[in-house]
């Protein structure tokens, strides 16, 4: 990702920092029901692109184009810890504001820092709400609960929403504050570009973790006869573990992006599973 400001000409110079702190709190309350919309072909993107609304309106005051420039691309593939969404939010903001007060600002910036940072403030905000709060807030809520207290469910909506619910609207507010201090600093200095690129790393990372977690695939298929029998599943772990659901993870991207429709993958992988089932290919 690269953005230069050298011989920017203004568009819209009111744009920069034009958010007040009562528009970043409505940004945030309406990331609330993040995954109220949540779909298996882009995930959260309709209620990432509905809290950002208010934001991009007053942002892009007078210039319609770039404001449904702005709604297109925020309905992209979006996904995340809900919690942490709004500090993606934030950034996003100061970003288009950028976009807003320049005539030649790169916009796929924007779709690039969303893509960087899903990956890894996913990885640890699941662990410790998913992993961490809601198993202790459960804990204690189910404990109280069998004692007969009203307490349990009481204890269990304070200790996960407590947290939860700070963490989103500090990270919001921390979000744009940053995005507007620091951002074009960061750029003209090269430390976003270097942040980015870790970010990107750390985001592959995850991508072939939750392939090797997530995505069952088991080869029965066997080549041989007697004790010289060879099962093919063990084979491929002998030389990459976790190789057949990464591969399969792959063919199903490049499905995607070949236009082939979520629905009509699922139903020919249901049909595909039963056959090679049948025949002892899969199991």
């Amino acid at each position: 990702m690269t953005t230069s400001n050298a011989g920017v000409s203004t568009a819209n110079p009111q744009a920069t920092g034009c958010l007040t702190k009562q528009d970043v709190r409505r940004m945030v309350t309406r990331g609330v029901p993040m995954e109220i919309s949540w779909n298996y072909e882009r995930q959260m993107h309709m209620a990432f692109c509905y809290m950002m609304v208010p934001a991009l309106k007053k942002i892009y005051e007078g210039q319609p184009e770039k404001y449904t420039e702005a709604l297109h691309r925020h309905m992209e593939f979006f996904n995340i810890t809900p919690q942490i969404a709004p500090l993606v939010g934030g950034i996003v903001c100061a970003m288009e504001e950028q976009n807003a007060a320049t005539d030649d600002f790169d916009v796929s910036a924007i779709t690039n820092l969303k893509v960087a940072l899903m990956g890894p403030l996913s990885g640890i905000f699941d662990a410790i709400f998913l992993g961490g709060i809601l198993v202790i807030a459960s804990g204690i809520g189910i404990s109280l609960s069998q004692q007969g207290s009203i307490l349990g469910p009481i204890a269990y909506l304070l200790i996960y929403n407590i947290p939860a619910y700070w963490l989103r609207y500090w990270s919001g507010a921390k979000g744009y504050e940053m995005g507007t201090s620091k951002l074009t600093e960061m750029q003209q200095s090269g430390v976003l570009a270097k942040v980015m690129h870790a970010a990107s790393i750390v985001g592959i990372m995850v991508v072939g973790c939750m392939s090797m977690d997530m995505v069952y695939v088991g080869m029965t298929l066997q080549i041989g006869m007697g004790e010289g029998v060879v099962v093919v599943q063990e084979l491929l772990d002998s030389i990459a573990p976790g190789l057949l659901p990464l591969g399969v993870t792959w063919l199903y991207y490049w499905l995607l992006k070949k236009k082939v429709q979520p629905l009509t993958l699922l139903v020919c992988t249901m049909i595909f599973g039963v056959i090679c089932a049948y025949f002892g290919i899969l199991g």
